[in-house]
């Protein structure tokens, strides 16, 4: 199996971070990012796309696990970005737990 392009979880990512920098007026992610109710609601976004995507993985059905893994990264990414964590951050930490 080829390995996985993951350049476009960078770039994703490169576009949360300018929405915090930069926030857009309708932006769904400065939405999350500027909430009233601050990091609990992507808490409550990440734990929606946590359970939708253990519901998918329960029915097999292969295209909704794909759908809904991706809105589970996507909103990781966005955690990540409101907390200043970086990917080379989680990256380290995965390379340390390698050895």
């Amino acid at each position: 199996m080829k390995d996985a392009d993951l350049s476009v979880l960078n770039e994703v990512y490169a576009v949360i971070r300018d929405r915090k920098l930069n926030p857009v007026e309708g932006s769904y992610v400065c939405s999350l990012l500027n909430h009233r109710k601050g990091i609990n609601k992507i808490l409550e976004k990440l734990g929606e796309e946590a359970i939708e995507t253990i519901l998918a993985v329960k029915e097999k059905e292969k295209s909704q696990i794909i759908s809904e893994s991706s809105d589970l990264l996507f909103h990781l990414l966005v955690m990540f970005a409101a907390l200043d964590i970086s990917l080379n951050d989680i990256m380290d930490e995965m390379r340390k737990r390698r050895k």
